[in-house]
């Protein structure tokens, strides 16, 4: 029986990377991981595969649309599936190695097996049971059902987002059911391809919980890119024959009924806590109403010594924030002080263009009752942006209206998932919107377009 300070159950984001930080710590640490690979869901069948294929397909579309505008002319290329599905497969050994050899450099053993608790302070990896002093649950998520409907994946015509990375080939039609963020990535990616999309969301605008002008820019954006909307539709069945698949549904306004064919129909409407096997009755955990285990301050479950972290436990089931928490589980657990600021957790939609925010919406900050301004700069308006066919969206900065604090932001544009981050560190240190707006920028660059929305909300952006 093998004894550590720290066992780890789950090798995604946030696992591996507690891992990692336990044995700078000094901490004894092994990393329970069932799959073939590290890296969990994100890396393997998740975030970044999806990266891989946005990139290519929007390398298709350039080449499509604007490679001749700037005078590189021929050909246009076509689409080797198979290559790219290679490419993809690729990019994800480069990087679940990569964690194996941070693995060996930090002397953090990896169990090989699926985890399960039998009591506190153990856990059991096949047949063999280990010793732990800590005992962290890193286990993520898993893609959820549609609400309400009996809908059989079989990863093939109906697929889940694992499914959609490894099709057999390009389909002719594909249905999206939800508008949230894997399904606007993965349908831009099929569409960009030639496929014929159609998304299918229950509520009345796309990606739930975002600032309401960016849903409707971004919205009216996809539109153009080929995407149709069905909104507030609720979807009861999805028939399946050998080779297609029928999509039935009703309108929530008034009931109308409609259906859809495709070739393939992608169930994205949401993913839930994978906590299956774990053994967390037997141990009393306590769990919320949505299945997620309940956490204290320092992300320790009602039994001692027994923590969690990342998509299992309550908050956006974001990479980032299973990283951030397992880093300070890490530092709680070694005697220091974990900290996660949850109200600058940024959140992006690698579309093109990319959809980005942090931290309070306008909706949000009504609801509150506070009082806000706001500085709003469109792309159109960079010089840079102009310069690579990108000048669609804004940045949108709210601010507090008597302290100047920054309070928020949500941009749709060129690099928006790298430009929030500037505005991260302005709210995790207090700033208010002059001193980013004091700050200088580089030109020509997109990030001036976040100076110009920070001068908006003071008295005016130059360019706008």
């Amino acid at each position: 029986m093998a004894s550590y300070d720290v066992i780890i159950i789950g090798s995604g984001p946030g696992g591996y990377v507690c891992a990692i930080r336990c044995a700078q710590l000094g901490l004894k640490t092994a990393c329970v991981e069932g799959r073939e690979t590290l890296g969990g869901t994100c890396l393997n069948v998740g975030c970044i595969p999806s990266k891989a294929l946005l990139h290519a397909s929007h390398s298709l579309h350039e080449a499509e649309h604007n490679f001749a505008k700037m005078g590189l002319k021929g050909k246009a290329p076509s689409v080797d599936w198979k290559q790219m599905l290679a490419y993809k497969d690729d990019v994800i050994g480069q990087n679940t190695k990569g964690i194996e050899f941070l693995f060996k450099k930090n002397k953090v053993d990896w169990l090989k097996g699926w985890g399960s608790i039998p009591e506190a302070g153990n856990v059991k990896v096949g047949d063999e049971v280990h010793e732990a002093k800590n005992i962290i649950i890193a286990s993520g998520s898993e893609a959820s059902s549609v609400p309400g409907a009996e809908v059989e994946i079989d990863e093939k015509i109906v697929v889940t987002s694992t499914g959609a990375l490894e099709l057999g080939k390009v389909p002719k039609k594909m249905v999206v059911i939800g508008a949230g963020v894997i399904g606007l990535e993965l349908g831009s990616v099929y569409a960009r391809l030639g496929t014929e999309v159609t998304v299918v969301e229950y509520l009345d605008a796309i990606t739930p919980g975002m600032d309401g002008e960016v849903q409707k820019v971004f919205q009216r954006t996809l539109k153009k890119q080929g995407l149709n909307f069905i909104m507030g539709a609720a979807v009861h069945t999805v028939d399946k024959t050998k080779t297609k698949a029928k999509v039935q549904y009703k309108l929530r306004k008034n009931d109308e009924e409609g259906s859809l064919e495709a070739d393939v129909v992608l169930v994205a409407t949401g993913r839930k806590p994978y906590t299956e096997g774990l053994g967390l009755d037997a141990l009393g955990i306590e769990l919320t109403k949505g299945g997620q285990i309940k956490i204290d301050d320092h992300w320790q479950t009602n039994v001692k010594g027994i923590y969690a972290i990342g998509d299992a436990t309550p908050g956006p089931m974001l990479a980032h924030k299973a990283e951030d928490e397992g880093m300070a589980v890490a530092e709680v657990i070694a005697g220091k002080h974990g900290h996660v600021n949850y109200g600058v957790i940024p959140g992006v939609i690698y579309t093109h263009p990319e959809v980005s925010t942090v931290g309070e919406t306008e909706e949000s900050l009504k609801e509150q009752d506070r009082a806000y301004k706001v500085g709003k700069f469109s792309f159109m308006g960079n010089g840079r942006a102009k310069a690579v066919f990108a000048g669609d969206g804004f940045v949108k900065l709210l601010a507090d209206a008597e302290t100047d604090r920054i309070l928020g932001a949500h941009i749709i544009g060129p690099a928006a998932g790298d430009l929030i981050h500037e505005v991260c560190v302005a709210m995790e240190f207090g700033a208010s919107a002059q001193d980013l707006a004091l700050t200088c920028h580089a030109h020509p660059t997109y990030s001036e377009a976040v100076r110009e929305a920070a001068l908006a909300c003071g008295d005016g952006a130059i360019h706008a």
